[in-house]
């Protein structure tokens, strides 16, 4: 299923389960969804304010249309946003 969300974040987010910390992916490119596997590092060269999408071989291109009202994983800007996140009990 093909979609096309703003995102503003490139970089993982650490999440720690149980002791162990894991990286959750943010840039939405990660072939191993929720989980990083290094692919935001094609996205950390984006320009600020712009509009990509990526096809299957990691290419970059310009959307050409600016697409009001797509959603985006942007908080508004009254709420506080975590860098770490911690989730304690069994999770087995």
């Amino acid at each position: 299923m093909s979609r096309l969300v703003r995102r503003f974040r490139n970089q993982p987010y650490a999440v720690s389960v149980g002791g162990e910390t894991l990286s959750i992916c943010g840039c939405g490119l990660s072939a191993t969804q929720p989980f990083c596997d290094g692919a935001h590092t094609l996205s950390e060269s984006e320009q600020a304010n712009t509009l990509c999408w990526y096809d299957d071989a990691g290419g970059r291109h310009i959307a050409l249309e600016s697409y009001p009202g797509i959603r985006s994983d942007k908080r508004p800007r009254n709420s506080s946003q975590p860098v770490e996140t911690t989730i304690s009990g069994d999770q087995s």
